[in-house]
């Protein structure tokens, strides 16, 4: 009509940028503001270690260039259908089919379609990772454990002596603190790594040669415990007994072992009752019981062999870091400052970090969690912006066939047969995005291997719910047009004829 009047190709082309470009501002600053809550949201949520991550931010720079593109995809999206040629058939009211422009949109909808079923398909296996980290068994129970980490300042204590005055004195008046039903001191604790260690090879068994040249044959961790330890942490104790006060003296060597190692050190016997030593000089240690296995190298890794052995009243071989567990019913923040007045009036200088032991362990999945939320959010985002572009195709079409609906509706056709012929062609541009996904899926799935734990890489379950996601949408999305072509009243589609 514009160019019947006399518009010129230039003319046309500026209201044609002019929309765009306006569309193309408006949702680049919608998307910048949209961005600032969603960065605010990854830094809160994102686990230490991740380098630099503090200096993220939406400064001037980054806001022009989100701005230049928003602009720079009005421009483009606005120049091509700007430059084609109008019809002269246009002015009839017949129907004419930009048969170039609808493959670009089918194309544009069907790529959609694709990158959202690989985002849903990676994001799903993060998630299901994600649920087999927070499951794995730890060999210990967190709920109701409080813990403390105490680090004695070495200018302090410098002396063996006085870190043992410190931690015995700690120890008797948190012993008799109300609501704490177990107490126990460690030098580390699990999940997290950072025990203390010898090498298999050290260890020496009775009636053994001693095989120190054949190879360290690995590490061996071990802790030093007082006798609530394992009642503290849920440690089952599978045969023998666990620590007694009696084996604190400094004439007792008692020696405690994770069943693992039991079953490596003493293959097709019983531990109990036996002995055995480690390091050149260390003394000859009877083993009274064998513990149940327990993580001591994150979530991921495969319980340690670990031996335990008792934290003696005497000050040989002591040490300025220690940790607290205590199992109580009570709350947890009233714990906590109890246990600070209580160092607090021992030493108000030491510092001290309390958190639960679920807190604890959960930091263990911090990244993986991060990753998961990332790419779930990036896949709800694509799967929302497929719905968009599948809603506004097949509205775009329902309206483009208006007179050819009302045509075959006025010869017969029923609204069922109008509907399906509508969702048939939206099947296969769904069919074309689903295979290109699979395909892509099938790839990624390769690169995120690195990251997944207990999960195939290509596990068909995880793939068939994720394709059933992304149909389940797609269909909505075009189910919405499409019912509006059911009720074109034939007479008035017509009446354009």
């Amino acid at each position: 009509m514009r160019a019947a009047l006399g518009a010129s190709r230039g003319r046309l082309i500026r209201q044609a940028l002019t929309e765009s470009v306006l569309l193309g501002a408006c949702g680049g600053i919608a998307g910048s503001w949209f961005a600032y809550f969603l960065l605010r949201f990854f830094v809160s949520l994102a686990p230490q270690g991740i380098p630099h991550l503090e200096q993220a931010r939406l400064d001037l720079r980054v806001f022009m260039f989100m701005l230049g593109v928003s602009l720079l995809s009005g421009v483009l999206f606005g120049l091509a259908p700007a430059l084609h040629t109008p019809a002269p058939e246009q002015l009839t009211g017949k129907e004419s089919r930009a048969t170039a422009r609808n493959l670009l949109r089918q194309v544009l909808v069907t790529a959609q379609i694709a990158v959202s079923l690989v985002l849903l398909a990676g994001a799903g296996l993060l998630l299901r990772s994600l649920w087999n980290l927070q499951s794995v068994p730890l060999g210990l129970e967190t709920e109701s454990v409080l813990t403390a980490e105490i680090a004695l300042a070495e200018y302090r204590y410098p002396q063996s002596t006085q870190q043992l005055e410190f931690f015995r004195d700690l120890e008797a008046r948190l012993e008799y603190m109300p609501g704490v039903s177990t107490l126990a001191l460690s030098d580390t604790l699990p999940p997290s790594g950072g025990v203390q260690a010898t090498f298999l090879s050290s260890i020496e068994i009775p009636g053994r040669p001693h095989v120190m040249d054949r190879g360290t044959g690995g590490m061996i961790p071990w802790r030093v415990v007082t006798p609530g330890y394992f009642a503290a942490l849920g440690i089952p104790i599978k045969r023998g007994r666990g620590f007694g006060e009696e084996d604190r003296s400094a004439s007792e060597h008692p020696v405690i072992l994770s069943e693992s190692l039991a079953n490596r050190l003493f293959p097709n016997e019983d531990a109990l009752g036996k002995s055995f030593r480690f390091g050149l000089h260390g003394p000859w240690r009877n083993i009274i019981g064998v513990a149940g296995d327990v993580k001591n190298n994150g979530l991921t890794a495969a319980a340690d062999s670990e031996f335990y052995v008792p934290w003696k009243n005497e000050a040989d071989g002591y040490f300025r870091t220690a940790h607290v567990v205590l199992r109580t019913p009570m709350n947890p923040t009233a714990v906590a400052r109890w246990i600070r007045s209580e160092v607090a009036s021992i030493d108000p200088t030491v510092p001290i970090e309390i958190e639960t032991m679920s807190h604890r362990v959960s930091k263990l999945a911090d990244r993986p969690r991060f990753n998961a939320v990332l790419l779930s959010l990036f896949a709800g985002m694509g799967v929302l912006l497929a719905a968009i572009g599948m809603y506004g195709v097949v509205g775009f079409l329902v309206a483009q066939r208006t007179q050819e609906i009302g045509v075959r509706m006025a010869l017969g056709a029923t609204p069922q047969a109008i509907l399906k012929m509508i969702l048939s062609r939206m099947a296969r541009w769904v069919l074309a995005g689903v295979a290109l996904g699979l395909l892509g899926a099938w790839i990624s799935a390769r690169a995120l291997e690195s990251l997944l734990f207990e999960v195939r890489a290509h596990d068909p379950f995880l793939i068939a719910l994720a394709l059933l996601l992304l149909l389940v949408v797609a269909f909505a999305a075009a189910w919405i047009p499409a019912r509006r072509a059911m009720r074109v009243d034939p007479m008035v589609a017509l009446r354009y004829e």
